[in-house]
C-alpha cells in the first residue's frame, strides 16, 4: 500500500471513529432527554400543586383536600395548607360558606373516601413525625420532648382553629394537658358530645386516631408509632 493510501485509510478510520463517538453521544443525548422528559411529564400530568388560598376559588381550595396530591405535600407544607384555609374560613362571606357547603355534600364515593384517606395519612404523619423525634434523642431528655412535642400541637391546633394561641408557655401547656388528662381517666363521657377546644382535645387526639392511622400505616411506622404511642400515655399518666 502506498503512504497515500495508508492516509486515506487512516483518515476514513479517524472519521469513523468520531462518527461512533458522536453517535454514543448522541444516544445518550437523546435517552438522557427522553427520561427527563417523561419523568416531567409523569410530574406534570400525576401531580397538581396546591391552588393559592386566597386567590383560588373556595371550591378548588376545599377539593384539593379531596385529591391524593396533598398527602404527597411535606407535613409542613399540609399543615401550612390547612392553617392558611383556616384562616379563609374564618373571615368567610356568606357566598364563600355557601360554595363549601355545596361542594361538602356533593363529595361522595371515592371522593369522600380519598379526603378520610388524607385525614389519615396525615393524623399518621404527625405522629410519625412525633416518633422519629422521640427515638432520635437520648433518654434523658425524652420526658422533654414529649412536654414539648404535646405544647406545640396543642398550639398550632389552637392557632388554626381560633386564629391565635393562649398565651402560654410550653411547661403550662404540659402540666395543663397531663393534668386534665388524667382527670379525664376516671369520668365518663358521651361519645356524641363535641369536647371544647383545650387540653383534654388534645389528649383524646391520641386515641381516636388510632384504628385509622393503623389503616394509613406500613408495619414499620405502625411499630414505630405504637411505641411511641405507648410511652406518650406512660408520660402523661406518671410524669410531673
Amino acid at each position: 500500500m502506498n503512504p497515500l493510501s495508508e492516509r486515506i485509510d487512516a483518515l476514513r478510520e479517524a472519521i469513523d471513529g468520531r462518527e461512533r463517538s458522536a453517535g454514543i453521544a448522541a444516544t445518550v443525548l437523546l435517552a438522557s432527554t427522553l427520561v427527563i422528559g417523561g419523568t416531567w411529564w409523569w410530574l406534570d400530568t400525576r401531580w397538581t400543586p396546591p391552588p393559592s388560598i386566597f386567590d383560588s376559588p373556595v371550591d378548588d381550595v376545599v377539593g384539593y383536600l379531596a385529591m391524593d396530591d396533598f398527602s404527597q405535600l411535606s407535613l409542613e407544607e399540609r399543615m401550612k395548607y390547612l392553617g392558611e384555609f383556616a384562616s379563609r374560613f374564618r373571615g368567610f362571606d356568606q357566598e364563600d360558606s355557601a360554595a363549601t357547603a355545596a361542594f361538602l355534600a356533593g363529595v361522595t364515593g371515592s371522593t369522600r373516601e380519598q379526603m378520610r384517606q388524607n385525614a389519615r395519612t396525615l393524623a399518621k404523619d404527625v405522629l410519625l413525625d412525633g416518633a422519629e423525634g422521640y427515638f432520635a434523642t437520648s433518654e434523658s431528655e425524652r420526658g422533654a420532648y414529649l412536654d414539648e412535642w404535646l405544647a406545640g400541637w396543642q398550639r398550632r391546633a389552637e392557632e388554626m382553629v381560633t386564629g391565635d394561641a393562649r398565651a402560654m408557655d410550653d411547661d403550662a401547656r404540659a402540666a395543663e394537658i397531663k393534668g386534665d388528662a388524667r382527670a379525664d381517666m376516671t369520668r365518663e363521657r358521651d361519645p356524641d358530645d363535641l369536647p371544647p377546644l383545650d387540653s383534654r382535645t388534645t389528649a383524646r387526639f391520641l386515641g381516636l386516631w388510632q384504628s385509622d392511622i393503623e389503616a394509613a400505616s406500613t408495619p414499620r411506622e405502625q411499630g414505630q408509632i405504637i411505641r411511641f404511642m405507648e410511652d406518650l400515655r406512660v408520660h402523661i399518666a406518671f410524669s410531673g
